[in-house]
């Protein structure tokens, strides 16, 4: 079982910036991919950006504004959300897919809302 734990969320004007953390409760070193959705009112689920060992990618609304990043000794993952738009208004969710000898297993944070005025 590993526990995802989302903060840096909060309010902003259009043209900010907020960094979102994710913090898991065991190491991350040899997770399969971690990544950042979000969820706006009435919308489905999307993807931001994920991240493995070896890779980024991002989804196209975000490109050149967000980063994500790793710090695996401090078993956390980070979201750098730079020239927000209010369309970035949502819910933003923590994703993890872990491997073992045998399973695979997706874990989510409860999420962090971040609200974007203009």
């Amino acid at each position: 079982q590993v526990q995802l734990v989302e903060s840096g969320g909060g309010s902003v004007q259009a043209g900010g910036s907020l960094r979102l953390s994710c913090a898991a409760s065991r190491s991350i070193d040899s997770f399969a991919g971690m990544g950042w959705y979000r969820q706006g009112p009435g919308k489905a689920r999307v993807l931001v950006a994920d991240i493995t060992s070896s890779s980024t990618n991002y989804a196209d609304a975000v490109k050149g504004r967000f980063t994500i990043s790793r710090d695996n000794a401090q078993n956390t993952m980070y979201l750098q959300m730079n020239s927000l738009k209010p369309e970035d208004t949502a819910v933003y969710y923590c994703k993890a897919v872990v491997l073992a000898w045998t399973t695979r297993a997706t874990y989510w944070g409860q999420g962090t809302q971040v609200t974007v005025s203009s």
